[in-house]
């Protein structure tokens, strides 16, 4: 094992558009590279550009620190934990799990990561008081320091100073602590990525404002809701509420390519429960009368269609029925018969006409984009819900109850099969890693579809309190022998059990599955028509025995005194 010290260089994050501003306004930057911005506003003014004050934005004690905090060097190096890497389901792993504050792995990341994620999905404290957030900063600026780096006034500077060092749960030390985080959250994006953030009620208002920001509106994607428990707070005085939110961002929402979130082979026969020719190009299908109620009533809709025997069908009750009308223009449902998606059936009461609705086509043959697949993000789809998901995590520890309301492994599982695809070894980041569900997710989706992505997640060696928590307390300091039980142990045994669970569930069956299939067609006398197949079967079987279930975890530890 190598004892050769590593020095990691160069850990402040890049910035691309201080290379831009470099590249285009070179004179505008000192011999040192700092950029002279009273320069630029006169390079700028010149081509007419406004640079009034006044002007629509978000502001809040502590904004300008945030700014300071995102592109400030690193104060940490990352040390590997050799004994656990060189174990042979870790040792050639490309997944990663960072025990530290995430900020500073952030930065850590915005080197060898710049630009290469492919999807973010973090689960950040909601400040409600209850939640244990408090923003304590430990970096040791005094007044003048901060005045000088921020460019603000003594007084502001105080008045940041106090709070960043007053355990503060206010809007504004919550935002001072995400500003940064995501900012640098947005460099690690490719040009096609997309982050997913769950907050509820408390923080949703600024959340959004504060992306809008960073991220600009124009890539906002959307909304959704998830349901979170079963029934509303039962001590609640005013509205019960059961749900939280999901808002969703783009790196570039013009390069952003989402897919549609994939339904089990149960779900796709009660949806489209008939299939044609067309089954492996179209998808399944439903068929839906074409003939509707009229609220608005009109003339072109209502003409009649020839049947198959020649019979002349009309909506509704036939010529002249003021109450119903076709969905299709006359030139659509003649395209539609020469395309294949008319259906007509004869009744006891008269020839019925239909329009074909197919998985993954529409009523213009073209392939289906999804504006909003995850409609069941709502209240009333139980799956998603906190409740279902800790006695799964029950489960796989032994039925102890380790972890509060653990996200379900589902909701993440379809976030990541919505914004990934599975040959293109993307990159998922979690830098709330909790529980661990989000590395638990890629496991069991990569095992279901033969994907390759992988996972990075980062965790804070955060205490676990014996009085709130007693089982998970006793679990890491009894079962796992960790003598300072915190959440990032919780973590680590979270992603090494889910593997094991994934493997025995899925993977190894699929394998005896395969290979039962193999020794199959080999039995039979002439099996030179199956050669091609015999050959996909064994490629599949290699691919599920690679399958990435380890992973590889990293610490920060702090710069020594001398380290320059």
């Amino acid at each position: 094992m190598s004892k050769e010290q590593r020095i990691t260089g160069n850990i402040t994050p890049p910035s691309k558009y201080v290379e831009i501003l470099k590249k285009h306004f070179s004179q505008c930057f000192d011999k040192n590279g700092k950029l002279d911005f009273e320069k630029l506003k006169k390079q700028l003014s010149s081509t007419e550009i406004n640079f009034s004050k006044e002007s629509y934005g978000m502001d809040w004690l502590g904004k300008s620190y945030a700014r300071l905090l995102a592109t400030d060097e690193a104060t940490t190096l990352l040390k590997e934990d050799e004994e656990f890497n060189q174990k042979k389901v870790n040792v050639s792993s490309q997944n990663l799990l960072i025990k530290g504050d995430n900020l500073e792995v952030l930065k850590h990341l915005s080197n060898a990561y710049y630009e290469k994620i492919k999807m973010i999905y973090i689960d950040p404290p909601y400040n409600t008081g209850s939640d244990g957030f408090v923003y304590q900063d430990d970096r040791k600026f005094d007044v003048p320091t901060l005045m000088e780096l921020a460019g603000i006034s003594e007084e502001r500077a105080k008045r940041i100073l106090d709070f960043t060092q007053s355990k503060s749960n206010s809007h504004s030390a919550w935002l001072t602590f995400m500003y940064p985080r995501l900012y640098i959250a947005k460099q690690l994006l490719k040009d096609d990525g997309v982050i997913f953030i769950s907050i509820d009620d408390n923080e949703v208002a600024q959340l959004r404002l504060m992306m809008d920001e960073i991220f600009g509106e124009e890539n906002f994607v959307g909304e959704f809701i998830r349901r979170t428990i079963n029934s509303g707070k039962q001590d609640s005085t005013t509205i019960s509420l059961y749900h939280e939110n999901l808002l969703v961002f783009s790196k570039h929402k013009e390069l952003l390519n989402l897919n549609r979130r994939k339904k089990t082979e149960k779900e796709r026969k009660k949806l489209y429960p008939l299939k044609d020719k067309y089954l492996k190009t179209r998808g399944r299908y439903y068929i839906s009368q074409l003939d509707k109620a009229s609220i608005q009533y009109s003339d072109s809709l209502n003409y009649f269609i020839i049947a198959p025997d020649g019979t002349r069908i009309w909506p509704g009750n036939g010529f002249n029925d003021k109450n119903k009308v076709f969905r299709w223009s006359k030139e659509k449902v003649k395209w539609g018969i020469e395309n294949d998606y008319i259906v007509f059936k004869k009744q006891t009461d008269g020839w019925k006409v239909y329009a074909k609705s197919y998985e993954f086509r529409d009523y213009n043959n073209k392939e289906i984009m999804p504006s909003n697949p995850y409609t069941s993000l709502d209240y009333v789809n139980k799956e998603y819900s906190n409740f279902n998901a800790t006695p799964i995590l029950q489960k796989l520890f032994n039925g102890k109850k380790i972890f509060n309301f653990p996200k379900p492994t589902i909701f993440i599982k379809d976030l990541i099969g919505f914004s990934t695809k599975e040959r293109n070894n993307d990159l998922i980041l979690d830098f709330f890693a909790g529980s661990g569900t989000t590395g638990d997710a890629v496991m069991q989706l990569n095992a279901e579809d033969g994907g390759n992505r992988k996972y990075i997640l980062v965790q804070l060696p955060e205490l676990i309190d014996p009085q709130k928590n007693k089982t998970a307390y006793e679990f890491v300091k009894e079962e796992l022998k960790v003598d300072e039980p915190t959440i990032f142990e919780i973590t680590k045994e979270r992603l090494i059990r889910a593997a094991k669970k994934v493997h025995k569930e899925t993977i190894a069956p699929k394998i005896a599955e395969k290979k039962k299939e193999i020794k199959e067609i080999e039995s039979k006398l002439d099996i030179n028509d199956n050669a091609e197949k015999i050959k996909e079967l064994k490629k599949e079987i290699k691919s599920l025995k690679n399958q990435d279930l380890g992973f590889k975890i990293f610490e920060t530890k702090p710069i020594w005194e001398d380290y320059d």
